[in-house]
């Protein structure tokens, strides 16, 4: 029996507990959350305006360059509290968030790899987005945590247009770019990848509903307009300019290396470089001896996916480099959303060339959602594509082959990517072994510990903060 049809027999019980899993690493992420600077900075506007009736209309401090304009972020915490007076009430606001992102997304992976090979795509997806460190180690309140709504938003919105002009789907197209605005700098490489879409011809915009969603997001920044005027404070200047990361390349470099990072198991070191394994054992040297076998073992995984990523990119863009501006017949679904996420590399060197300062990953996380695409596509070609061994026996010999036969272990790992049940097994280990991370993250990292109480610590900072209810 062939895998898509493993697949498409277990499709429901296999989504649905990869649904829950990762629902569940969730709210086990959000509960040991350590309180910062990121997460007080909202807390503190939404509790401000509900409590003392002060709503603020500028966001979150941002890098060297003031405060994000709008008062989203003073709503997504404010709101829910004004329904349930509970810390809790704004990270359940967040969960729906991301489900709601995984919907959109897992909608355009049906519509892009139709028929026998769909729900595999599918359940790929559902492990490389929903059970991914990259996504799940975002669970918390800070301004990057939501930008995956406004990602899918716009890519759902995008593959819509494709079909047919539509009102309702140019302006939540561009209504997804506008609030993204209000919670992060990097909203540009949606503009930009809606740039490329426009020049390549891939959706059909409606101008009118264009229009509609700009005066509606203008309008929802003139509070923050007004405040602006009597307030300079929301705006300082940075000795930084304009143009710093294309004058310095290496801040372009390290944008376009996250986007590898991105489809690999290199997590950020805040992910992985970070535990202390106290809750192991207090014999020290055993503890040191098991947490430096185990950042030897998360490295050498990181550093080989990384290859695996960019091989699987270096393809991605053998296939979309004839029809990047032009092609003789009509794209295909894959076609297109392989060229969205072409955009979208376009969209992350645009804005690490121009950005003041030099992006760290969740600057870009907002990609993350894109970056996966070449992988997903890669992978499902991999998995489903019959061997050509005479092909592969007569290819045009090349340094990388002649590096990879010099030595057995390098033959060992070319082996497992060109074996597709080798391949199987090694997809299947690797979700595993992105489970048991994100056990160990939610743990034991820098931003979570199993000590921390995330409900215990957002009252002792109301309380430090005197942010309590008028009266009390």
């Amino acid at each position: 029996m062939s895998l898509s049809s493993k697949a498409n027999i277990a499709f429901n019980w296999l989504y649905s507990l990869g649904f829950f899993v990762g629902l569940g690493f969730c709210f086990l992420y959000a509960q040991n959350q350590i309180l910062t600077g990121d997460q007080t900075q909202m807390l503190y506007k939404g509790y401000l305006g509900v409590y003392q009736g002060t709503w603020l209309n500028f966001g979150n401090a941002a890098s060297a360059v003031g405060n994000v304009p709008g008062s989203l972020s003073t709503w997504l915490i404010g709101g829910p509290l004004l329904i349930w007076d509970s810390p809790w009430s704004p990270m359940v606001l967040l969960f729906a968030i991301r489900v709601v992102s995984l919907y959109l997304l897992d909608s355009v992976i049906k519509d892009t790899f139709e028929g026998e090979y769909c729900k595999l795509a599918r359940l790929l997806f559902l492990a490389l987005y929903w059970l991914n460190p990259w996504f799940l180690y975002d669970s918390m309140l800070y301004n990057p945590s939501y930008l995956c709504l406004f990602a899918a938003m716009h890519l759902w919105s995008a593959m819509k247009m494709r079909d047919h002009k539509s009102f309702g789907y140019t302006f939540i197209h561009v209504l997804s770019i506008g609030l993204a605005m209000q919670l992060h700098y990097s909203w540009p490489i949606l503009a930009v990848i809606s740039a490329y879409l426009l020049y390549r011809k891939m959706g059909h915009v409606s101008w009118i509903g264009a229009i509609v969603a700009v005066i509606v997001l203008v309008a929802s920044l003139i509070p923050y307009l007004q405040e602006l005027a009597v307030n300079d404070s929301i705006s300082r200047e940075s000795d930084r300019y304009i143009g710093y990361g294309l004058v310095h390349v290496y801040p372009v470099l390290k944008a376009l290396l996250y986007w590898l990072r991105y489809g690999s198991m290199l997590f950020s070191n805040k992910v992985i470089a970070y535990g202390e394994f106290d809750w192991l054992t207090n014999i020290e040297w055993l503890k040191i001896t098991v947490l430096s076998l185990w950042k030897t073992l998360i490295f050498l995984i990181g550093g080989i996916s990384v290859v695996a990523s960019a091989r699987l990119n270096w393809l991605f863009w053998k296939r979309i480099k004839p029809i990047i501006r032009t092609s003789s017949s009509p794209l295909n679904s894959v076609q297109w959303i392989e060229l969205y996420a072409f955009g979208a590399v376009v969209g992350v060197l645009i804005s690490a060339a121009l950005s003041p300062i030099t992006f760290s990953y969740w600057h870009l996380i907002m990609v993350y959602p894109f970056a996966i695409l070449p992988i997903l596509s890669g992978i499902l070609r991999f998995l489903t594509e019959k061997p050509q061994v005479e092909n592969r026996s007569i290819a045009a010999e090349t340094r990388l082959t002649r590096f990879v036969g010099r030595y057995s272990v390098t033959r060992k790992v070319s082996d497992v990517f060109t074996d597709t049940h080798k391949l199987r097994l090694m997809l299947v280990a690797s979700f595993g072994y992105l489970l048991v991370l994100n056990i160990l993250a939610s743990q034991d990292s820098l931003k979570y510990s199993y000590q921390s109480d995330y409900v215990s610590q957002v009252k002792n900072y109301l309380h430090q903060e005197q942010l309590l209810p008028k009266g009390q």
